[in-house]
C-alpha cells in the first residue's frame, strides 16, 4: 500500500482548538478577585436605604472582571505586587461600572446583561446620580490611598469616557462617520480604562514597566471593542435565528458598517441609508443590512484590523519577564479575539 493512501485511510479529524475561557486565565488570581469584589461592595455601603438596594443591584450584575483581571495580573508581572492593588482593582471596576449606569441612562436601556438596567428597575434620576455615586465614592478611596499617580490616571480615563461620549453624541449623520473618527471614539471609550488599568497595576508592582504595559492594554482595549461591534453583526438572536444587529437598530455605525459603505453598491447603500430613517426595523430589515455588511467585506476588514491591534498588544510584552502573570496577560488577547459572547 502506497504512503499516501495510508495516510488517508488512518486520517482522522482533528477538532479545532477551543477559544481560551476567561475563567481559566483568571484561576492564578481567584482568591484575589473575590477580594476584589469584597472591597467593592464595602466601598458602596451605605446607610441610605435606597443606595443599599441600588448598589446591591449593580454589584449581582457586575461583569467578568476583565479590567481588574488586568491590572492584578500586571502588577504581578515582577512577582512584586503591592496589597493596594485590591482597592485600585474595586476602585477601576466601580468607574467602569458608573459609566456603564450612565450609558444606559443615556441610551434609555432596558436590559443589561440579561438583567433590568437602573433606570428600568428604579428610574432615570436615580440612574444618573447613582452613576455619580459611584464615581465619587470610588475617588474617594483613591484619595485615601494616598497615591497622586493612581488617581491622576483614573481621573484622565473618567475625562477620556466622558469626551468619547460627548463625541458619540454629537454626530449628526452616522454614515458620514469616518475610520479615524470610529477610532478616536474607541480609544477614549473603551481603551482608555483598559490603558488604565494596566498603568495601575504597574503602580502596584512593576513601576519601571508601566509604559510597556499601558501600550498593552490600550492595544488590547482597541481588539475588544472592534471584535465586540463585529460580534454585535455576527450573534444571532436565539428566538429568531436572525442577527440581533443592536448597533443597526440604534444607528450606530461601527467599522464593519464603515468599511461597507465604501464598497457597496448604490443600491444597497439606499437600503442602509433607508434603515437609518427609521425609528425602528423588523430582524428581516436587520438581517438584509447585515447580508449588505458581509458581502461587502467588512466582516474581514473589522476582523483585520481587530488582529492587528492584537499583535501590538502582544509586541508591547514580548520583552517582559517571563512569568504566569505576563503568560497570563497574553492569554487575555486570545481570550479577546476568539469570545463569541
Amino acid at each position: 500500500m502506497r504512503a499516501d493512501a495510508l495516510s488517508t485511510e488512518t486520517a482522522v479529524d482533528i477538532p479545532a482548538p477551543r477559544p481560551v475561557s476567561l475563567q481559566a486565565i483568571q484561576e492564578p488570581i481567584r482568591d484575589k478577585l473575590d477580594a476584589v469584589s469584597r472591597a467593592m461592595g464595602t466601598i458602596v455601603a451605605s446607610e441610605l436605604p435606597l443606595v443599599g438596594q441600588v448598589s446591591a443591584h449593580l454589584l449581582a450584575m457586575r461583569g467578568k472582571l476583565f479590567r481588574p483581571t488586568l491590572l492584578l495580573f500586571a502588577s504581578e508581572v515582577e512577582d512584586t505586587p503591592e496589597e493596594k492593588a485590591i482597592t485600585l482593582a474595586a476602585s477601576l471596576e466601580l468607574i467602569h461600572l458608573a459609566t456603564l449606569v450612565h450609558d444606559d441612562a443615556v441610551d434609555h436601556s432596558a436590559l443589561r446583561r440579561g438583567m433590568p438596567t437602573v433606570n428600568a428597575l428604579f428610574s432615570h434620576q436615580i440612574s444618573v446620580i447613582m452613576g455619580d455615586f459611584l464615581y465619587s465614592t470610588a475617588l474617594t478611596h483613591l484619595v485615601g490611598l494616598g497615591d497622586l499617580r493612581a488617581l491622576q490616571a483614573l481621573t484622565r480615563a473618567s475625562t477620556e469616557m466622558t469626551l468619547g461620549e460627548m463625541r458619540q453624541l454629537a454626530v449628526t449623520d452616522p454614515l458620514r462617520f469616518s475610520e479615524r473618527e470610529y477610532f478616536d471614539l474607541i480609544r477614549s471609550k473603551t481603551a482608555s480604562l483598559m490603558r488604565t488599568a494596566c498603568e495601575l497595576g504597574a503602580l502596584s508592582g512593576a513601576r519601571e514597566h508601566s509604559g510597556t504595559l499601558g501600550d498593552f492594554g490600550e492595544n488590547l482595549g482597541m481588539a475588544f471593542q472592534i471584535t465586540d461591534d463585529l460580534l454585535d453583526y455576527r450573534e444571532v438572536k436565539e428566538t429568531t435565528g436572525k442577527p440581533s444587529g443592536l448597533d443597526l437598530r440604534e444607528h450606530k455605525v461601527t467599522l464593519p458598517l464603515i468599511y461597507a459603505l465604501r464598497e457597496m453598491s448604490p443600491a444597497s447603500r439606499s437600503e442602509v441609508e433607508k434603515l437609518f430613517t427609521r425609528e425602528s426595523a423588523s430582524d428581516g430589515e436587520i438581517a438584509r443590512v447585515v447580508g449588505i455588511v458581509a458581502d461587502s467585506g467588512g466582516f474581514e476588514y473589522a476582523r483585520q484590523r481587530g488582529e492587528e491591534f492584537a499583535e501590538r498588544a502582544e509586541e508591547a510584552i514580548s520583552k517582559l519577564p517571563d512569568t504566569v502573570a505576563r503568560r497570563s496577560l497574553s492569554a487575555s488577547i486570545s481570550y479577546v479575539m476568539e469570545r463569541h459572547s
